[in-house]
């Protein structure tokens, strides 16, 4: 009974969130549409509290290994948390504005937070796959929620499939792991790598490094990307962008530097040739793109390919400016889709670069937000972009890495095109017609400012308190 106890306490910031979610559903479904700001509002208060319990409560391990609360995981928790409130925050309003106000969208990202959580805290190979497939199928949802917008479901729909088939190489990967190492977890997995080097071993790790490399959109697999960043509700996809990554990001160092340290020289190649193949795609695949969305997307692939150049070293430095960088990429792009979500003519939301000709007439304060988070995105000093990217650059050149860091910045100037046209555009185009702006949504306009204060001139303020909470996360790892 005192082991079950202690197991529930570690638990319970997931405990905590899946009974949450279970209530707010069963009071959604007696009181129907009409408690969608109530559950909305509770939602973001679960969240919040699991974040304080997952702070705040004990470290250890439970359920026989399978569950892993230590800091590493404590800060991708609290980060996952607070990032699913911002985004359960950006779309209420949304979806009232837009007359599909339903209860379920706040519940759908509570439930993914539980699975999101599941995988920061994995310490098995079971607790791995439970974890991406119940946040998996509650985004596969979310992505489809405009279910009357035939690009939504589309989206949806196209998440779905491809989900499936990664979900088949992760399972492919897992099962050979299991039958060379004879043990699900991941302690036991390395300890058999150790005494037991060998390609059986290798063979699987690729497979599931490639089901990974999948929820994290990192190229050759980012081929769902585009299309569901387009496609989806705009403060889905916002979420898209950060909790889920950060999520697999966390795990992907959980597996790889806890399970597969020893192996490193091999998993390291798979690794930097994925890095320069996003950043192949994700900087010339974006110099064609005309809708706003789609463009974030290949932005994503090659931010990702940042994040991953931080695993690739294996080390503890390695490992912190991956949390770093994922912080701060979060950040930015919450403030990118908040400005999305803040602009609208004539009822209908601005999705076009060219749309946003003029923004510095009709809305000067976010066409400078807009300005600053596209500066941080190209990695302009002193701007929160670039502090992430300086970390895993860094990182990557101490590991012995620095071709693939020249990668990253020949890439940085690449993609640096799109986003100097983004404000160039903004300041110095005209629009084809004068149409009067709509209004800004409140939530939406103060999280595209907070967000663009963050990135600048806040960050070297947070850079104090941010660099040593992700090197006390990073410390608890087993990396060298």
């Amino acid at each position: 009974m005192t082991d079950l106890s202690s197991a529930l306490q570690l638990a319970a910031p997931e405990l905590t969130l899946a009974v949450g979610g279970l209530v707010l559903l069963m009071l959604g479904a007696f009181t129907g549409e009409k408690s969608t700001r109530l559950i909305s509002g509770l939602s973001v208060l679960l969240l919040a509290v699991a974040s304080v319990l997952a702070a705040v409560g004990p470290l250890g391990t439970a359920f026989n290994g399978a569950y892993v609360a230590d800091p590493l995981a404590v800060y991708g928790k609290v980060a996952i948390f607070l990032s699913a409130a911002v985004a359960i925050v950006l779309g209420d309003g949304w979806i009232h504005r837009n007359g599909i106000a339903k209860f379920e969208y706040p519940v759908l990202i509570v439930l993914a937070s539980v699975g999101m959580s599941m995988m920061a805290s994995s310490g098995d190979l079971i607790s791995l796959y439970i974890g991406i497939e119940m946040h998996s199928l509650a985004l596969y949802v979310l992505a489809a929620y405009h279910r009357d917008n035939l690009k939504a479901s589309e989206a949806g729909l196209k998440y779905f499939v491809l989900g499936a088939l990664s979900s088949g190489l992760l399972l492919y990967g897992a099962s050979l792991i299991y039958g060379f190492a004879g043990s699900m977890r991941f302690v036991d997995i390395a300890a058999f790598a150790t005494a037991n080097p060998g390609p059986g071993l290798i063979f699987g790790l690729v497979f599931l490094i490639c089901g990974l490399a999948f929820k994290v959109s990192a190229a050759p697999f980012h081929m769902w990307t585009p299309d569901v960043y387009e496609g989806a509700p705009t403060p889905v996809v916002a979420l898209f962008a950060t909790a889920p990554k950060i999520a697999a990001m966390v795990l992907i160092i959980r597996v790889l530097v806890e399970g597969f340290g020893v192996a490193h020289a091999q998993w390291a190649q798979v690794i930097i040739l994925i890095s320069l193949i996003s950043f192949a795609v994700g900087s010339f695949g974006g110099l064609m793109q005309k809708d706003i969305q789609r463009l974030l997307a290949y932005s994503s692939i090659i931010n990702i390919g940042y994040a991953l150049l931080g695993v690739a070293a294996g080390t503890e430095a390695g490992v912190q400016a991956t949390l770093m960088f994922m912080t701060l990429y979060a950040i930015d792009q919450f403030g990118f889709f908040a400005v999305l979500l803040s602009l609208s003519r004539n009822g209908r939301p601005i999705r076009k670069i060219a749309d946003l000709a003029g923004l510095k007439k009709d809305r000067p304060l976010l066409a400078v937000a807009l300005t600053i988070l596209s500066l941080s995105a190209v990695g302009i000093p002193p701007m929160s972009g670039f502090w992430g990217k300086f970390f895993v650059f860094g990182a990557a050149a101490d590991a012995g890495y620095w071709m693939a860091g020249a990668a990253g910045l020949v890439a940085s100037v690449v993609a640096g095109f799109y986003y100097l046209r983004i404000i160039k555009v903004m300041w110095f185009d005209a629009p084809a017609t004068e149409v009067a702006p709509d209004k800004s949504p409140l939530e939406a306009k103060w999280i595209a400012l907070a967000a663009a204060a963050f990135c600048f001139p806040l960050v070297i303020v947070a850079l104090t308190w941010l660099e040593p909470l992700t090197r006390a996360a990073a410390s608890g790892v087993g990396a060298g």
